[in-house]
């Protein structure tokens, strides 16, 4: 479970040291958004070594969630057009194309969605990925909180599978807590 934390921090460039540091390698990366970048990354060292492939596309989800969506990228699109306009510039952004970057770059066909929260909610997390994978409408789902505001920044993902594995740490509001807090877990 990889979580990235930072205040005042030069964004892209710790994206771009973090995607040549674990050897990444996906054209499309350079077309991102910061926050997609940041997911996508966050993504990729969740699922290293994961065994995610053990399973059929259609049965790995995505449930993401932040505060601010792509207001970041929004608003540094906004001041780079306000002295020229430019109907070609195109942003690479939004939520929905990260959630779309990682399901295409792992083959995911699962269900996916992103809620907009003021705060990481635990609690409704863990109601809606045991809701999926009770119902089996998945066996796995990555979930968690990817956000990105000015110099601010946290990316906390953890892979869910319905089958538990070996020193897997209990699905649960109190562990999710735990885990987005940078806190001591529960494993038991």
């Amino acid at each position: 479970m990889p979580v990235f934390e930072n205040r005042n921090a030069d964004l892209p460039a710790f994206l771009l040291s973090a995607y040549q540091h674990f050897g990444l390698n996906y054209p499309k990366f350079y077309k991102m958004d910061n926050l997609s970048k940041l997911g996508w990354i966050a993504s990729e060292i969740l699922l290293k070594g994961s065994h995610i492939k053990d399973y059929q596309p259609e049965d790995v989800g995505l449930v993401l969630s932040n505060a601010n969506s792509s207001l970041d990228s929004d608003l540094k699109y906004i001041k780079s057009v306000s002295d020229i306009p430019s109907p070609a510039l195109f942003v690479y952004t939004l939520p929905n194309i990260m959630i779309g970057e990682i399901c295409i770059r792992n083959n995911f066909k699962g269900e996916d969605a992103f809620f907009i929260f003021e705060k990481f909610d635990a609690g409704f997390i863990e109601l809606y990925v045991n809701n999926l994978l009770n119902s089996n409408a998945l066996s796995a789902c990555i979930c968690g909180w990817v956000d990105v505001f000015e110099d601010e920044y946290k990316a906390v993902l953890f892979l869910v599978e319905k089958e538990e594995r070996d020193n897997a740490i209990l699905f649960s509001k109190k562990n999710l807590d735990g885990i987005f807090e940078n806190l001591v877990i529960d494993k038991g």
